[in-house]
């Protein structure tokens, strides 16, 4: 990744989650990518609500999808 951000942003337009990604956490299908000095983690939905409090103090960069799960919902 060439750029980071300082502190916890809504989204990065340049990466898109797919299936193959899955939850740290759970194994469930990943929505949230968290990009911290040691590496990266991934997170469903949920787990990502529950820990987002914890690591938004030293997140570099938070990418957040869960929104599409709602727009899948709506189908």
């Amino acid at each position: 990744m060439s750029q980071m951000t300082t502190g916890v942003t809504d989204l990065d337009e340049g990466y898109v989650l797919t299936a193959l990604d899955r939850c740290d956490s759970c194994g469930a299908q990943a929505y949230i990518r968290v990009t911290m000095a040691s590496g990266e983690l991934l997170f469903c939905a949920h787990h990502g609500a529950q820990f987002k409090d914890k690591l938004s103090a030293t997140a570099l960069h938070w990418h957040d999808e869960s929104s599409r799960l709602l727009a899948e919902a709506a189908r």
